[in-house]
């Protein structure tokens, strides 16, 4: 589909993206994504075509699944409800599940490893490991 870098770009504007719209209430309002929120149009023309077309490709997917997303997430955070996690974290968990649910051609450790990158340097220091953990109790019982 696209190298990892147009991946890794891809995947920070869907999480700032998602985040816009969740911090603004607009999750189910299925936005244009000619311009990303929070991006001038001369921003979103700069991004490379690869990382534009995945980073809509995974808000898309999140918004058209929202409801299955935050209830998976919902049954893997056991002590914390959705509403009380971390808008950060939130939109990368939602990115990260939707991923592994749909991603076939990508390993899980990968889309794992990326949302706990995404993690470290857009949330708190703790956060990643609430997110690996989150992840990987997932992908283990999706084994099974």
């Amino acid at each position: 589909m696209s190298s990892n870098n147009e991946r890794t770009l891809g995947r920070q504007i869907a999480v700032s993206t998602l985040y816009s719209l969740d911090f603004n209430d607009q999750l189910r309002d299925k936005p244009d994504l000619e311009t990303f929120p929070g991006m001038t149009k001369e921003e979103t023309d700069a991004v490379d075509v690869g990382a534009a077309t995945f980073a809509r490709f995974l808000v898309m997917g999140v918004l058209d699944n929202l409801d299955e997303i935050d209830a998976l997430i919902s049954r893997y955070s056991i002590n914390r409800p959705i509403e009380k996690i971390n808008i950060v974290d939130r939109n990368v968990l939602r990115i990260s599940f939707y991923q592994l649910m749909n991603l076939k051609d990508t390993h899980p450790t990968i889309i794992i490893d990326q949302a706990v990158k995404l993690s470290q340097s857009l949330s708190n220091d703790v956060s990643y490991r609430f997110i690996n953990g989150l992840l990987d109790a997932y992908v283990k019982d999706s084994r099974k």
